[in-house]
């Protein structure tokens, strides 16, 4: 119950602008800080050339949902050579797959984003213009809020504030909440410890402050800790800090069901169900932070859901285990012969932008590309980065 409070209290400071919360004490967030700054230069710079992504996904029928995909090196897939490995290909085909629809992808995400660019990457979007509307918005953010030691408040409020504007434009939100951190094996003991602690009260609280605002959360948590200790070579990337592949396909697949979810393509809960889920929203949140892969999701009106503080309930979900499915084409498609889209430079919903990128991923509910998949919408931007986060030369929102 402690740790519910803390994360209620951190996201009531965002609705009414209190000041000087903080994760840790301003003493150890100094040592953290110190510790990030040796992983930075154990991790060095890392070169990547950024597939393109932005395109259509899928075949069927009928205009193609628009998905929105925005955040941080997560959501951008960083350091993954095809586009095809991106979290953001991968959900695209899985929910065209889903919907038996064609599903158009936008994503504006950029490594070392923090909580404070999801403004302008929504902007670049044009998320929020009268004649646009994206079916449905997935973020993945915080990491780069606990490394920059941002307050948590601040970094809360500009996640509130991103997903209320999308919500309110008619946008469906899933939010991929800070993974933990503790994870990171260029942090090192002690400092991991107070990284797993900072990532996941930060997690707890934007859990809280999206549902309020009308979205829903997936924890990533430790999702890719065992994997990690067991076969870090595959799990992670070379920098020892990013997922390879494989980390990101099995990030994308604990999102995938909470994006269906929120499009209406999974089936409706019974009234047992529906019951049984129902938790105060602090600790929802809580729990989520704890369990990799849950969900939580605004409850039904009638049940004390609904808009801002007075929820005090939420619908968590057991992580998803599917079975797995095709999610069609890998690459883009122009929907009538299954084929590429000639190049995705000349439709201008698909323009490649300052802030796009790609990211790998394959496995455990979402289908793994084909080899042949891999070879489609391969234009490239040579981009030299440092990681973890935060020192990029590229663009950051």
């Amino acid at each position: 119950m402690l740790r519910a409070a803390r994360a209620r209290r951190i996201a009531a400071a965002t609705a009414f602008g209190g000041g000087g919360i903080t994760l840790v004490g301003g003493g150890t967030l100094a040592l953290l800080y110190l510790q990030v700054k040796l992983a930075r230069r154990a991790v060095g710079v890392t070169e990547w050339q950024r597939p393109k992504v932005n395109g259509v996904y899928g075949d069927g029928p009928g205009t193609p949902l628009r998905m929105l995909m925005i955040g941080d090196s997560t959501a951008a897939g960083f350091a993954v050579p095809e586009a095809a490995q991106t979290p953001g290909v991968l959900l695209a085909s899985g929910l065209a797959a889903a919907a038996d629809r064609r599903v158009r992808l936008r994503c504006t995400a950029s490594p070392g984003a923090a909580s404070a660019n999801l403004a302008a990457q929504i902007a670049h979007s044009g998320a929020l213009d009268p004649a646009s509307h994206y079916d449905v918005a997935v973020i993945f953010i915080g990491a780069n809020d606990v490394i920059r030691r941002v307050r948590p408040n601040d970094a809360v409020a500009q996640l509130r504030e991103a997903t209320a504007a999308l919500v309110e434009h008619g946008t469906a939100v899933v939010v991929a909440t800070c993974p933990d951190l503790g994870t990171v094996r260029p942090i090192g003991w002690p400092l991991r410890s107070v990284a797993r602690r900072a990532s996941r009260q930060l997690a707890a609280a934007q859990t809280i402050a999206v549902t309020e605002a009308g979205g829903r959360t997936v924890s990533l948590s430790d999702l890719l800790a065992d994997d990690f200790r067991s076969d870090p070579a595959t799990m992670f990337g070379p920098d020892r800090f990013h997922p390879s592949a494989r980390g990101y396909a099995q990030a994308a697949s604990a999102v995938l069901p909470s994006a269906c979810a929120a499009l209406g393509l999974l089936p409706e809960l019974d009234e047992a169900e529906r019951t049984s889920g129902l938790l105060p929203v602090d600790q929802a949140a809580v729990m989520a932070a704890d369990t990799p892969g849950t969900e939580v999701a605004p409850a039904d009106p009638a049940r004390g859901g609904g808009r801002g503080r007075a929820r005090w309930t939420a619908l968590v979900s057991l992580p998803f285990r599917g079975r797995e499915r095709d999610p069609g084409p890998s690459g883009p498609t122009d929907g009538r012969s299954g084929g590429q889209v000639p190049d995705p430079r000349s439709d201008p919903d698909s323009a490649a932008s300052p802030g796009d990128a790609g990211d790998g991923a394959a496995h455990a509910g979402v289908t793994a590309p084909t080899d042949t998949a891999r070879h489609q919408g391969n234009h490239r931007d040579d981009t030299r980065r440092q990681t973890p986060g935060g020192s990029e030369t590229g663009p950051t929102g």
